[in-house]
């Protein structure tokens, strides 16, 4: 594939990608933007890169197949843990538009960089990426949606206390993608997705 629109494309054709303001969001938001060498020949292939330090940028059907499960909004409030390149906190930041925001956590002081100077390609006011901190995501806050990019041993239950009521979370635990959702009375609903490969969360 030699274009961004030949991935999308893919990805529809595939099945990955359904939903009409995700598609959007791949169409606008060019991969070639979060990769190490935009000179490569393989920018568009269907698997992961490497962005250096052990970390990669995931492979577009993951990404994409992630975002289908996590459904973000215009207007939500999203946490985006692990953003590694930042592909997926600008995807994101590009779906919630102004009304919304996005954070991006990583922890690799390099990739914080790497992904805000790719984020900041696109000029969007509602997101950014930090430095995550010690404990996992941000505790005290509470976010419409949750994204994990990197594969957790466990579930990190503390993680579903940053949810709002109604909210959606999805994160790889070992070789599956958890679909987890909070329902009204605070208790929490999972999908398992089986079959995945991920770089080990660190937290």
């Amino acid at each position: 594939m030699t274009s961004n629109n030949n991935l999308v494309n893919y990805l529809i054709n595939k099945d990955v990608l359904k939903s009409n303001n995700i598609i959007d969001a791949f169409r606008n938001i060019d991969r070639i933007d979060f990769v190490l060498d935009s000179s490569a020949s393989d920018i568009y292939e269907d698997y992961p890169l490497q962005i250096g330090f052990r970390q990669t940028i995931s492979q577009p059907t993951t990404v994409a197949m992630m975002m289908e499960m996590l459904q973000p909004k215009v207007g939500q409030k999203i946490l985006d843990i692990g953003s590694g390149s930042g592909w997926s906190t600008t995807i994101l930041a590009f779906i919630v538009g102004e009304s919304g925001s996005v954070l991006g956590l990583e922890r690799v002081d390099s990739l914080v960089k790497f992904g805000s100077d790719n984020l900041e390609k696109y000029k969007f006011k509602n997101a950014k990426i930090i430095k995550a901190g010690d404990k996992l995501g941000v505790v005290g806050e509470k976010f419409d949606r949750i994204l994990v990019s990197a594969a957790a041993d466990e579930f990190p239950s503390d993680l579903s206390n940053q949810l709002k009521v109604g909210g959606k979370l999805v994160i790889p635990v070992k070789n599956s993608i958890l679909e987890i959702t909070k329902q009204e009375d605070g208790k929490i609903k999972g999908i398992e997705h089986y079959g995945f490969t991920f770089v080990p969360l660190i937290f």
